[in-house]
């Protein structure tokens, strides 16, 4: 089967390039995850959204499964997928523990491994274009 890479028109030139998507990604992912610092330790709206029980983590969910979707119409493969869903239900089950698991969300930070994990297999491959 012939991957193709999903194109948006980037620079003024008329040429294409998949990197805005991503870039775009990256900056929501780093919001998520570290985007705070207090006393060296970073931290982002998916630890302070886990403070409200049930809801903050419903949020982060709903966010972090936005990944995945753009991520497949990205065209990454299921392999990878796989492992950011792994990724975000690890997050969410972790992170549904009242205060314990806000602490472990501050130092485990899916939304960001899920970007190195989609970068990494888009830039491997051509990905097939989805929509």
């Amino acid at each position: 089967m012939a991957r193709t890479i999903n194109m948006r028109r980037g620079a003024e030139d008329g040429t294409f390039s998949a990197a805005p998507s991503t870039e775009r990604l990256d900056r929501l992912a780093h919001l998520l995850d570290s985007r705070f610092s207090v006393f060296g330790v970073r931290f982002g709206l998916d630890s302070i959204m886990g403070l409200v029980p049930g809801i903050g983590d419903a949020a982060g969910l709903a966010v972090s499964a936005y990944l995945i979707g753009e991520g497949y119409r990205m065209g990454a493969r299921k392999r990878t997928l796989a492992r950011m869903g792994v990724n975000v239900l690890g997050d969410t089950v972790v992170g549904a523990i009242p205060l314990v698991g806000t602490v472990i969300d501050v130092f485990w930070k899916a939304n960001n491994a899920n970007m190195r994990l989609l970068k990494r297999d888009l830039g491997a491959a051509n990905p097939i274009q989805r929509f």
